[in-house]
């Protein structure tokens, strides 16, 4: 996601807009509030924030993932031309990634956290406000509370600065169990324990990342997507799952496009979401050898085609 300053002044000024036609809801999707978004990252593709926005535009999608390192590297005027580029083809912002790291020692967390000001200030100078992170689900040395209270503390730092720059955060629980399994301890792997954490961290910008492999991991249902309201929605990710595969057997990085084996009813999921009235990005995070190994356009146009493939279920 590094952002060279001679490509995107190139960038910016030849661009023609590359507003993607048909891009208009569908007449099966008009309940749905969610876009299509790219976050490119988590499909194997490698781009700067410029040319994500040009494949965003190309393949179809409707939002594109922030990069809080690209942004901040830019000057006001920069910023706002890059803004311009993103609305001219139809395009709105999807989330940014945390780029603290809370997960290891004291010394990097509280590094990431010097940078984190000035990293936030950039994105809300594009006019983005949501952000997200995960947590993983075990550790080798923390025991449950201990690892509970340091995830509370250290994300409430991270929350207050975000909260200053207009930003949501949002925490995406990991219900793969052979993960959790893989360590001592086990952790925060659920929707409740997770609304738990929000509660002990204290600060009103704090939401979910949900997740339809999690979810579906985690054995939860359709109508505890429908006990959250659209505030408390920051980002949403849609995976299918393997199959030949019980649910506790089930790897954590090895996942599929949705719609692409039917294993995780996706129509509940993404149904329980219009119920609510989501309003955020849905993009893909399969972790996918196949889809990794496409080039760039290839793997936007599979990922923007599954995921309208996804939408067409919704009543």
């Amino acid at each position: 996601m590094k952002l060279n300053r001679r490509e995107w002044l190139a960038a910016s000024a030849g661009a023609v807009s590359l507003a993607a036609t048909g891009s208009a809801l569908a007449a099966s999707e008009s309940n749905r509030k969610f876009t299509v978004d790219l976050r490119w990252g988590s499909i194997g593709v490698s781009a700067n924030q410029v040319q994500a926005i040009e494949l965003a535009a190309k393949h179809d999608f409707e939002s594109v993932a922030a990069s809080p390192q690209d942004l901040a590297k830019l000057s006001d005027d920069e910023s706002d031309a890059l803004v311009g580029n993103l609305k001219s083809n139809n395009l709105t912002w999807g989330s940014s990634g945390l780029p603290v790291e809370f997960r290891k020692d004291e010394a990097t967390f509280k590094q990431g956290l010097g940078e984190l000001p000035r990293l936030a200030a950039a994105l809300q100078r594009a006019g983005v406000d949501r952000m997200g992170t995960w947590i993983m689900p075990c550790h080798d040395e923390l025991p449950y509370v201990a690892n509970f209270k340091q995830h509370a503390n250290r994300l409430r730092e991270c929350a207050k600065i975000l909260k200053d720059n207009g930003l949501r955060l949002g925490l995406e629980y990991v219900g793969t169990s052979t993960l959790r399994n893989s360590k001592r301890f086990p952790f925060v792997h659920t929707m409740r324990e997770t609304a738990e954490l929000h509660d002990a961290i204290g600060v009103d910008n704090m939401g979910f990342v949900l997740d339809s492999w999690h979810w579906y991991t985690a054995g939860e249902t359709a109508n505890e997507i429908r006990s959250l309201e659209n505030r408390q929605i920051v980002g949403c990710d849609l995976n299918d799952a393997p199959k030949g595969l019980a649910v506790d057997q089930q790897l954590d990085n090895e996942r599929e496009l949705p719609m692409a084996t039917g294993v995780i009813d996706v129509k509940s999921f993404l149904q329980a979401l219009v119920d609510v009235g989501y309003d955020g990005p849905v993009r893909a995070e399969p972790f996918n050898q196949a889809l990794n190994q496409m080039d760039n356009d290839a793997a936007c146009a599979a990922t923007s085609k599954s995921i309208r493939k996804a939408f067409a279920l919704i009543d």
